[in-house]
């Protein structure tokens, strides 16, 4: 007879008890599988999150200003040596380090101008990038494809009273208001967008920029080192970070990969004690089974080698249990816990291998006692049993 025989045998004489083990080990497996898919499948969302926040780094002119003050009261500042960032300068920040975490780089000139009787604030952009940096946008009517169409804010609008289709006259030129901008409670409202080429050239800044915002996707990435190596690829720029949000959401998420790895360790624990009391269990009910299999010329490696193939099989079904298990559980959890409806499972072949050798690897090892256990009997004192 052969050993993988004797074991499928075993295991099937004894099939509350394998049954139990089963499920002992399979519920740590699948606690761990829907952790560690909660955890990567809520980074993938934040990622996602982090995108349409918009900008998380400010590029500006760098300059010297003086505060002016007399007698205790503030007459405000003065600025000097003032510099400009030139628009191909830019393209230094795609040369970084961390050039593949840079999601979007959106620059802007910025000039008041006169319209009708009202001055505005005339922002010149690349709409392609605003428009993926600012996804929360809500454009009535359409964004402006050609040099002479416009993006009016909602508080421009109705300054100026001008709505999508209408036409504005600036510094003698005439644009189409393409589309107006809905509510955002922000400067935005009271702006009015061009395109940047064009916004250049009416304001006599051809080539030159105001500031540049850089959208960089941060769930892991190094904000700080990023701020400095741009910096360093522009030294007449003044480059910070805009990182309290960012900061805030992948702390709350550390935490709970801490928190979610605790609870797994005290799991898989668990789980490994009910294999061991289980398989010592599992040998002293064959004591006597164990003695005539030595009295008969079993070796002890024999003995062990039948109860760690025990082990393996149920482990091996625990794995994949625990994996389907775990990976149904994180489905059902991660529309209450993500940031946004469109969050989805990631699903990962290495975490299904991962459970399957993990509970193997378990099981071997808290039935490794047990099997020495059962090769060390012996036969005369197994036998006196019968």
């Amino acid at each position: 007879m052969k050993l993988h025989t004797i074991s499928i045998n075993n295991l099937k004489r004894r099939k509350a008890k394998m049954a139990f083990l089963t499920i002992g080990l399979m519920v740590g497996i699948a606690t761990i599988v829907s952790l560690v898919t909660l955890t990567r499948s809520m980074s993938s969302d934040i990622e996602k999150k982090m995108d349409e926040f918009g900008a998380n780094i400010l590029i500006t002119p760098s300059s010297n200003a003086l505060s002016m003050n007399y007698g205790g009261i503030s007459l405000g500042g003065v600025a000097f040596d003032q510099r400009e960032i030139l628009e191909k300068d830019l393209a230094q920040i795609k040369t970084i380090a961390n050039h593949m975490n840079v999601s979007a780089v959106a620059p802007k000139v910025l000039g008041g101008v006169k319209v009708g009787n009202h001055d505005v604030m005339l922002v010149g952009v690349n709409f392609d990038s605003e428009l993926k940096m600012k996804q929360w946008w809500q454009i009535f009517g359409e964004a402006p494809k050609a040099d002479n169409e416009l993006l009016i804010g909602s508080d421009a609008s109705k300054i100026l009273n001008v709505g999508p289709g209408d036409s504005v006259n600036i510094k003698g030129e005439e644009f189409k208001v393409s589309g107006v901008l809905d509510q955002t409670g922000s400067q935005d409202d009271a702006l009015v967008f061009v395109a940047l080429k064009k916004a250049q050239q009416m304001l006599g800044k051809e080539g030159r920029i105001t500031l540049a915002e850089v959208a960089a996707l941060c769930s892991g990435c190094p904000i700080g080192d990023m701020v400095t190596q741009i910096a360093e690829k522009l030294p007449d720029a003044k480059v910070s970070a805009v990182q309290q949000v960012v900061e805030g959401r992948l702390k709350t998420l550390d935490q709970f990969k801490r928190f979610s790895y605790a609870i797994a360790g005290v799991v898989v624990f668990i789980g490994s004690l009910v294999v061991f009391v289980t398989m010592m269990g599992s040998v002293n009910e064959r004591t006597v089974e164990i003695g005539v299999f030595r009295a008969i010329g079993f070796r002890k490696s024999h003995i062990m080698r039948i109860i760690l193939l025990e082990a393996a099989l149920v482990s091996i079904l625990a794995g994949v249990l625990g994996y389907a298990v775990g990976m149904g559980g994180a489905g059902l959890a991660l529309p209450f816990m993500a940031e946004s409806r469109s969050a989805h499972l990631v699903w990962d072949a290495t975490i299904a291998f991962g459970s399957v050798g993990l509970a193997l690897a378990l099981g071997l090892l808290a039935s490794l006692y047990p099997a020495q256990h059962a090769s060390r009997m012996d036969p005369t004192e197994a036998l006196r049993a019968l």
